[in-house]
């Protein structure tokens, strides 16, 4: 068996990850991209609104995918492209969540699905300040030029675990998987006969009936909160992108501190309130993107990781976007990482 895959990539039209307006799929044979596809779409009747923050990030408006299929038209296609094959995904939480999210408000049912997240393996097998997908990219010699493009983000995930399977001497993703230890992870089967829907989903439903948060909440101006530091959830996933973490949170969040402690606790990481040499993560608010490490536009917390990144310490930055797609929420915009 052959290094074989597919890679995904969803972009969203506002903070819910059931709202896939474009998608992008590269397959994978031996090691080698054979086939590419790419489709615009309606998302799912009732969460078609598109958000300001995620039109200016990726750029797709609700006149672009007019008279386009919803994403409940478009799965068989999607579904048919992908097969029976392992799926690849750069923050995989996200993408199979969008999967999960836009059948249950289309009342679909689905199949389950193996799948690689490339920010764990990059995590593992890389040394970056930020595992986002450019900087993952530019490690594996797949420069990205228009981030956030669905076709490209797929093209650049599909090269980073190639890159990562030769380096480790792989000739499979299971060759790849037994190398580091690891276990892969699967979501399963989706049947709405059976099934109950998923925590973002409800939550996205409750607040289109009127009854729930809004999608957006307000800034809020002044000293965030810190709150208390939860322990652990024991029973959390262990393939989970922020288990077994040190989180630390710098800077205004569309959430509060306390929220945002609690979301990561429930998924296993352990939240702190500074950086110290536990520190694995550092989540930055205040409209921080990646390209900001290297602009400088830092807060004092950002600044300490990039000196214990330079030490040899295991430490990286995550903006907001990314930390709302690892913990599901839509209480901000979440794009594509």
């Amino acid at each position: 068996m052959g290094l074989d895959f597919t890679a995904i990539d969803f972009e969203t039209a506002n903070g819910f990850r059931g709202s896939p307006c474009a998608v992008g799929l590269t397959k994978v044979r031996g090691g080698r991209i054979v086939e590419e596809a790419s489709w615009l779409m309606r998302p799912p009747a009732s969460y078609d609104h598109f958000d300001y923050h995620n039109v200016r990030i990726h750029g797709i408006t609700a006149r672009d995918v007019a008279g386009m299929p919803r994403f409940g038209e478009l799965f068989p296609e999607i579904g048919a492209f992908i097969g029976d094959d392992i799926l690849a995904a750069h923050n995989a939480a996200f993408d199979l969540g969008v999967i999960r999210s836009g059948l249950e408000v289309s009342g679909l049912a689905g199949p389950g699905y193996d799948y690689v997240c490339t920010v764990m393996l990059s995590r593992r097998c890389y040394s970056l300040v930020s595992n986002s997908l450019p900087f993952a990219a530019e490690e594996a010699g797949v420069p990205l030029v228009n981030h956030h493009d669905a076709a490209e983000d797929a093209r650049a995930c599909a090269g980073i675990l190639i890159d990562i399977a030769g380096r480790n001497g792989a000739n499979s993703i299971a060759e790849l998987y037994l190398s580091l230890g690891l276990v892969m992870p699967r979501q399963e089967a989706f049947d709405p006969a059976r099934d109950g829907l998923s925590k973002p989903s409800l939550a996205a439903i409750s607040a289109a009936a009127g009854s729930g948060a809004a999608l957006v909440r307000p800034f809020q101006s002044g000293w965030p909160e810190e709150g208390a530091n939860p322990d652990p959830n024991p029973d959390a996933h262990p393939g989970h992108p922020l288990y077994g973490q040190t989180v630390v949170f710098t800077g205004q969040l569309s959430m509060g501190r306390p929220e945002a402690k609690v979301r990561s606790a429930e998924l296993g990481a352990r939240p702190e309130s500074r950086v110290t040499g536990r520190t694995t993560v550092l989540v930055v608010g205040d409209g921080f993107v990646a390209s900001d490490l290297r602009s400088g536009r830092l807060t004092g917390k950002a600044r300490r990781v990039l000196e214990l990144h330079e030490r040899g310490q295991a430490i990286e930055v995550l903006s907001e976007g990314e930390f709302l797609q690892m913990v599901g929420s839509f209480a901000a915009a979440a794009v594509s990482a």
